[in-house]
């Protein structure tokens, strides 16, 4: 009989245990995603904030790193995601994790070239379309989740979603630890993913100045904020946050000016594709053009915390979880504690009650 460890989740992925390392913009890098999957767990490298051009050498950074199986993140509204998605073909990544994006014909053309797709949805309306699309599984984030987040907490969502498709589900929005391993299987869930516990460690590339804004953190500096791009974000309070959220329409103008700039010279797009992309991305949703425009062009706020090392000029998304953790583990040392955590309270449950 297998271990309770042993699921859906690491059979479909090839990975030791049902654990998912998240595509964090800036942060889910080679690096990162190396050490997550050497230690055990999945890693996703965060392509949608790279040019189309470096997405194949990323992979080969991976590779020279791991010899475990890995995921890429990208979305359908990035400059170049045509270019993107023949190279994750080319180069035959394991999976790919996306929010919004590839619609059935590409999703059926990731699945022939035998690559796991692994969408993450916030509501149990998107995890149905996701299913009926024709992907592996879903990650639901519960709103404890970080960056893009929704109302309903993963106590809650995650076994609506549970009931509604009929495909594996990881559960994502709050996990940290091997408690929460063993209370999401058994909600029936086929592992967790995790973002900001991954943020948080040793292997993590992220400067240590921005690190230490995490572990400082507690439940009352992060707070959920619709004033980057007209949608719930959850965030650490810092100096820049604190500044659009008292900015007025002019302010946030020079704001997405300033930010567009910097985003066309990462992605090496024009401004005509920035907007396009923008007007792609509300079509898709229900969003504004000035709403999308500014999803658009926020990874450059996180650029300046995540790859500057200046957290207190960009912004710091972040599980509400970040509040009770204050530790920098390496990845051996966090997938290492959360199995042994999770075997334990799994054996706890199973054992017989008392009189």
């Amino acid at each position: 009989m297998s271990h309770p460890l042993d699921t859906l989740l690491c059979r479909r992925l090839g990975c030791r245990y049902p654990i998912i390392q998240t595509a964090m913009g800036w942060v889910a890098r080679p690096q990162l995603v190396a050490a997550s999957c050497n230690a055990g767990a999945f890693g996703f490298l965060a392509a949608a904030v790279m040019r189309p051009e470096e997405v194949g050498p990323a992979i080969e950074q991976v590779r020279a790193l791991t010899a475990q199986p890995f995921g890429v993140n990208f979305h359908m509204f990035q400059p170049g995601a045509e270019r993107v998605v023949d190279t994750l073909i080319a180069h035959k990544v394991a999976a790919v994790s996306f929010g919004r994006g590839p619609d059935q014909r590409m999703i059926a053309r990731l699945r022939d070239a035998g690559i796991a797709c692994v969408p993450t949805v916030g509501a149990v309306r998107h995890a149905q379309k996701m299913a009926a699309l024709g992907v592996d599984m879903l990650v639901v984030q519960g709103g404890e989740g970080g960056g893009h987040t929704g109302s309903v907490a993963s106590t809650v969502l995650l076994p609506q979603v549970l009931d509604a498709v009929r495909i594996p589900v990881v559960a994502a929005g709050g996990f940290a630890d091997g408690r929460g391993l063993a209370a999401a299987l058994a909600y029936g869930a086929q592992g967790i993913a995790m973002g900001t516990r991954f943020l948080m460690t040793r292997d993590c590339p992220v400067p240590e100045v921005t690190k230490a804004r995490y572990t400082r953190a507690s439940t009352d500096d992060i707070l959920v904020t619709s004033r980057i791009d007209g949608i719930p974000q959850r965030m650490i309070r810092n100096e820049t946050l604190a500044r659009i959220e008292k900015a007025g329409p002019l302010t946030l103008l020079l704001l997405s000016l300033s930010s567009a700039w910097k985003m066309k010279q990462f992605t090496g797009a024009s401004f005509p594709a920035l907007l396009a992309a923008a007007r792609r991305l509300a079509r898709a949703g229900d969003t504004t053009l000035a709403q999308s425009l500014m999803s658009a062009i926020a990874p450059v706020m996180f650029q300046r915390s995540m790859l500057a090392g200046e957290p207190q000029r960009g912004l710091l998304a972040t599980g509400q979880v970040a509040g009770r953790l204050a530790d920098l583990p390496s990845c051996e040392e966090l997938i290492a504690n959360i199995v042994r955590e999770a075997r334990e309270r799994l054996a706890a449950l199973g054992a017989p009650l008392a009189a």
